[in-house]
């Protein structure tokens, strides 16, 4: 799973994040510049190690001079990649070998009902385990419609990052747990949560209700034509599997590296193993979404060593001082460094701040300041499709299925209207 976070400790030069922003720049246009030759893993693939490549061989010319600080940073974040692709691939095989069959009606109470069980059940089995298991039937409950694309952005703005607040069982706050924060602790976040989570419920069932209205009859007699009761297949074993994924994030603070990992590894060979094959058809089941995402965030990853690497050296230069700030700082970056390094980047800048005992002496210290960092890592997760992990998979999920998502800056666009004003009203109620 993901490793403690050590700081770099590390100077780099002012040019050095370059690489980083022009892989992000690259992820964001060549989708529309040159959509046919992108869809080629292979050529996501040039691109993320056109990017890294010189990134490595930067750190490694500068190991030396920084005494071994620039190595450890970049092998840091390459067990950090690895564990991150270890449960998102488990959770994406064992889920996958569960069916839940049927099709219901597409109504707006319909889906506002799937979203919320998602959002509650992300804090159960996390948010990448509730995003793989309900992002298909959700998607196949409307597919008979054709005004449904705003569904899977909805769904990435609530299932795969606000629903994640209340329990550290995924990215970013389970890297809080390792560091001393209580298992408990963010259950203390509900208000934050039930007012974020129920105010975007509320604008999508009045959004899902506008897009239902304008439905052609005929569309509309093509869903209740194809309407199947729900069934569910495959949940025995790979339920039991799902349990024990649980068990291994609840453990993994105690469990030397590597073992949490290939404990992970093996549940999900056993998926692959005992599961028929059959029900992984039904499912539409191909390796297509997770090598998306390995291949762009292996890029992402090593690219944003020198990022981190100057805000850990000159975070403290920034003047973070009060919640509100931090609240943004940390959900700002998350949007684009991913959620989980930035948590624990802004939670030890402000154990510092504070002369906290680290992420577990601010839970007593300054709680308001932790709480400020933990909703904005998982709130803000949501901006972009890289900051958080599921957002990309349930993106190239939906895509699979026939779902036109937005593109990275038509994402944004959605998240900016949506996501943002929300979050601004949430962050004058408690972090003011």
């Amino acid at each position: 799973m993901f490793p403690i976070f050590s700081a770099a400790g590390f100077d780099v030069a002012p040019w050095a994040p370059a690489p980083f922003a022009l892989l992000l720049l690259a992820i964001a246009i060549l989708p529309l510049a040159a959509g046919h030759w992108w869809r080629s893993n292979r050529n996501r693939l040039i691109i993320a190690l056109g990017f890294a490549l010189p990134v490595v061989a930067y750190l490694l010319a500068l190991n030396g001079d920084t005494n071994g600080a620039s190595l450890r940073a970049l092998l840091h974040e390459l067990q950090s990649y690895v564990s991150f692709m270890v449960i998102l691939t488990a959770l994406y095989v064992i889920n996958g070998g569960i069916v839940i069959s049927g099709d219901v009606l597409a109504r707006p109470r319909t889906n506002v009902a799937f979203l919320a069980a998602g959002t509650v059940l992300a804090n159960f089995i996390g948010t990448t385990g509730a995003s793989i298991l309900l992002i298909r039937p959700l998607l196949k409950t409307n597919s008979e419609r054709k005004r449904k694309n705003h569904v899977p952005v909805f769904f990435i703005f609530l299932v795969s990052n606000a629903g994640g607040l209340l329990v550290p069982l995924g990215p970013p706050l389970f890297l809080g747990f390792l560091n001393g924060v209580p298992f408990t602790w963010t259950l203390q976040l509900w208000p934050q949560w039930l007012v974020v989570v129920g105010i975007l419920l509320l604008i999508f069932w009045i959004w899902d209700l506008r897009a239902y209205s304008r439905e052609t009859p005929a569309d509309l007699a093509r869903d209740l034509s194809n309407v199947q009761p729900l069934g569910f297949r495959g949940w025995k074993l790979n339920g039991v599997l799902l349990l024990a994924v649980v068990g291994v994030v609840l453990l993994q603070k105690y469990l030397p590296f590597p073992a949490g990992d290939a404990a992970m590894a093996g549940l999900a060979l056993i998926s692959w193993w005992k599961t028929p094959r059959n029900l992984r058809e039904l499912n539409r089941y191909s390796w297509g979404p997770i090598l998306e995402v390995a291949i762009l965030f292996l890029g992402i990853f090593v690219c944003m060593v020198p990022m981190l690497a100057l805000l850990e050296r000159h975070g403290g230069e920034l003047g973070l001082a009060s919640p509100m700030q931090f609240f943004w700082v940390s959900g700002a970056l998350s949007a684009i460094l991913d959620n989980a390094p930035t948590y624990l980047t802004l939670g030890t800048l402000a154990a510092t701040v504070t002369n906290s005992d680290g992420l577990r002496g601010l839970t007593t210290t300054a709680p308001h300041l932790l709480a400020a960092v933990s909703c904005g890592a998982v709130f803000l997760g949501a901006m972009t499709y890289i900051g958080n992990g599921p957002n990309f998979m349930v993106k190239a999920i939906a895509e699979e299925s026939g779902y036109r998502m937005p593109s990275f800056f038509g994402y944004m666009a959605y998240s900016g209207a949506v996501l943002m004003p929300v979050l601004f009203v949430a962050s004058l109620i408690f972090f003011r």
